[in-house]
């Protein structure tokens, strides 16, 4: 077999980037152009290293009339007019936050950066006036609505998880935060949040009755990871190579690429789903291995699995109802939500009568990694431990 260089997007969160150093691209660009035509307030929640800050990355750069970069992709054909709309793009997974302190720093980092550009008048000195007014100025200066970017919401609030009185803080500061942006809608063309978790979603952004979950979503379910038709259809080369590394068949890499990475589903109908973060490591390194949760399992969910008696054994097939996902406690006190939320149970069934969906593992490298990482953790062995502390 010929030799062909694949260069893969592994730590490439950066749309440009990406594109510009050719690098091998899983065309969602049709499910972008329907998101931004569609609807223009919506939250998504996708696992870690899921592919979310590139969906962001990607937005950013369609509305920012970047039309080069999309040579060759869905969205070129779509598009005709390729307006320039002022971005603005707040990332909040760029530090740890341990104290309050840190999410100020961030907060004043953007909008500082924001007003040199588009000025600040003297009475605006709380975050909320600052972003009101930057969104105002912004508009009567470019005569364009502003979009709106967040990624990893979430992130300070994980961070703290185990600190209650500081979660209660955070929480509370970016609340205050955000609160203009539904009573100045007006200025919005487009808003976008991301993240791991739901269960701070409604606190913060109570006032945005008007925002669109779209992480459970058949017509979306798609717009981050790989789909079995896109492996197929455009990874048949790499299918090869790595078949080859192993002496296995095109056949049996198929099956074994299924195994190990497959078996996300983020809503009813959705297509089988394979992590794209070990696909590509996998075919980067043409092995085998568990790339995506060797990265490490949040602390905040190693911790929270030991203040509950929960037995892990229940993961293999766990039945939860609708209401079960949109919890948004202050306090976790179900883990199965966070646990399918941040990627180590997925959607395997559903029953439309009763309302009832099907958990379990999505494939061999999470399952594995709970048994042999996550067990161990407690201080025995047994897969009955129920995570006493």
């Amino acid at each position: 077999m010929k030799e062909i260089f694949r260069r893969y997007p592994i730590g490439i969160q950066n749309f440009e980037d990406l594109r510009n150093n050719n690098c091998v691209y899983i065309d969602k660009t049709a499910l972008i152009y329907q998101l931004t035509h569609t609807d223009k307030v919506y939250f998504l929640s996708r696992p870690r290293r899921f592919g979310k800050s590139l969906l962001v990355s990607t937005l950013e750069a369609y509305f920012s009339g970047k039309k080069d970069l999309f040579k060759g992709l869905a969205i070129e054909q779509l598009e005709q007019e390729w307006t320039v709309y002022p971005v603005l793009h707040i990332d909040f997974s760029r530090t740890k936050y341990t104290a309050l302190e840190d999410l100020q720093e961030q907060l004043n980092l953007y909008l500082s950066g924001w007003e040199r550009t588009y000025g600040k008048n003297e009475e605006e000195t709380s975050y909320a006036a600052r972003l009101t007014g930057l969104l105002q100025r912004i508009y009567q200066q470019t005569g364009k609505q502003v979009v709106v970017l967040i990624d990893e919401y979430d992130a300070p609030l994980l961070d703290s998880n185990s600190d209650s009185a500081l979660q209660g803080q955070l929480r509370t500061e970016m609340r205050k935060f955000f609160s203009p942006l539904k009573a100045q809608g007006q200025y919005l063309r487009f808003l976008f949040l991301t993240g791991i978790s739901k269960f701070s979603q409604m606190s913060i952004f109570s006032e945005l009755n008007n925002l669109q979950n779209i992480s459970m979503s058949d017509d979306y379910s798609t717009i981050c990871g790989i789909t079995e038709r896109e492996l197929w259809s455009q990874m048949q080369p790499d299918i090869e190579r790595i078949a080859q590394a192993n002496n296995e068949t095109y056949e049996e890499a198929c099956q074994h690429l299924k195994r190990q990475y497959d078996g996300y589903h983020f809503s009813e109908n959705c297509e089988d789903i394979y992590n794209p973060f070990s696909l590509f490591n996998a075919f980067s390194q043409r092995k085998y291995k568990s790339f995506w949760f060797s990265t490490g399992t949040p602390t905040f969910l190693i911790e929270m699995l030991q203040r509950m008696d929960f037995n892990l054994n229940l993961l293999e097939k766990m039945e939860v109802k609708d209401e079960d996902f949109d919890k948004a406690t202050e306090v976790i006190t179900d883990p199965i939500p966070v646990l399918y939320q941040s990627g180590y149970l997925t959607i395997k069934g559903y029953e439309p009568l009763f309302r009832t969906y099907t958990l379990g593992y999505p494939n061999e490298e999470v399952k594995i990694g709970f048994i042999e990482t996550l067990i161990p953790s407690c201080g025995c062995r047994s897969q009955e431990c129920h995570w006493q502390g």
